[in-house]
């Protein structure tokens, strides 16, 4: 019988290979097909939420599957949008549904959410409107000719220093973003680049100015590497969402200890606080196993909870491969020894009756209630 820490190695050994068998499963690769098929034409929410087959899919890449029934609640999530404080996605304690509002932007969007591209349509449109304030009619030919150009080329841009070799497509672009000062000081972009926008300390965060990080963003070379300017969320994105969660799927059939711990993985870049452990039951149990703690420290006061993780996991550590590693294989020993051989090894027990994250929290429940009233 194969380890918790083996098979948690085996598939993390090399991911991209795990993700493609993933990705090669007959119903997997229909349901894909269909999805990148489909979801360009969707123009509304009504089309999205009517379609099923490709709603299903969009949700389960969320980690949001058990929640495909409630479509009035998921009406109401994506109507609001995310740009304001707010709305009603960005009031939910489960931020999955922000990410979900996010990823199909009909709220900002419109009928181009199903295909929007941040790096292409996004900063098209973006040098459009800068060209209208200047004074510029949106028939202008020299203005249609550029944008023809950036649409073009874009896509081709690989990296950083062929994105700054370009000076049609770089000025393109930091017009479209309102950095038209800084046009010359390519060392300084460069390094915005560089840094990317995932660490709160990036160059481009630290900038009073967030251009710098909605520019980052937009051309996320240091995120996304060669893809970054043809990455959409509503397209790649979901469907890189999809595999993993099905990954994670898979492999909690036959060891919840290793699903946990992919979980854990692919959530760890994002934790600087131990009440996101504490949102998070999966998060949560990964935690005290690791530290040794038992499960009946659930129980105990919040805050009493939250100063036990913060004393015992550093955070900022997690963000590195080495150090989560070490804490990942020391959790999947504690659950072998605390669960056993035939516990670790059976089929996904109750703590994956429902989707690994979060699951459906207080404020969900009453908003569905009220939506059933």
């Amino acid at each position: 019988m194969i380890s918790t820490s083996t098979s948690y190695q085996l598939i993390t050994r090399d991911i991209a290979k795990s993700l493609t068998r993933v990705e090669k499963q007959p119903l997997v690769a229909r349901e894909t097909e269909y999805y990148l098929e489909n979801i360009g034409k969707v123009r509304s929410i009504e089309d999205f939420v009517s379609d099923t087959r490709l709603f299903n899919y969009a949700m389960k890449a969320h980690g949001l599957g058990d929640m495909a029934y409630a479509k009035a609640f998921m009406v109401k999530v994506m109507e609001g949008g995310i740009s304001d404080p707010d709305s009603f996605a960005n009031k939910l304690t489960d931020k999955r549904y922000a990410e979900f509002a996010q990823t199909y932007n009909f709220d900002a969007f419109g009928e181009n959410a199903g295909s929007y591209a941040p790096a292409q349509q996004g900063t098209a449109t973006r040098y459009q409107l800068q060209a209208v304030m200047a004074g510029v009619l949106p028939g202008d030919p020299l203005l249609t000719a550029q944008t023809s150009y950036f649409l073009e080329n874009i896509k081709d841009v690989k990296s950083i220093d062929a994105f700054l070799a370009d000076d049609a497509l770089f000025s393109y672009a930091m017009k479209a973003y309102g950095l038209i000062d800084r046009l010359d000081d390519k060392d300084f972009m460069r390094r915005i680049l560089e840094g990317g926008v995932s660490d709160p300390d990036s160059l481009a965060n630290r900038q009073k100015d967030t251009n710098y990080a909605e520019f980052a963003a937009a051309f996320d070379f240091a995120g996304l590497g060669e893809e970054a300017t043809t990455y959409s969320p509503a397209r790649q994105g979901a469907v890189a969402k999809y595999m993993r969660q099905t990954l994670e799927e898979n492999a909690g059939e036959q060891n919840e200890g290793v699903r946990l711990a992919l979980y854990f993985q692919r959530k760890a870049a994002t934790l600087t606080s131990p009440y996101q452990l504490l949102a998070d039951s999966a998060l949560a149990t990964v935690a005290r196993t690791a530290l040794g703690l038992p499960d009946a420290i659930a129980q105990a006061d919040v805050d009493k909870q939250a100063a036990m993780f913060a004393d015992r996991i550093d955070f900022a550590e997690l963000k590195d491969p080495e150090a989560l590693s070490k804490f990942l294989n020391r959790f999947t020993t504690m659950w072998e020894i605390n669960n056993g051989g035939a516990a670790a090894s059976s089929p996904a027990s109750a703590l994956f009756g429902q989707p690994i994250e979060f699951g459906i929290s207080t404020d969900v429940m009453l908003t569905l209630s009220r939506l059933r009233r």
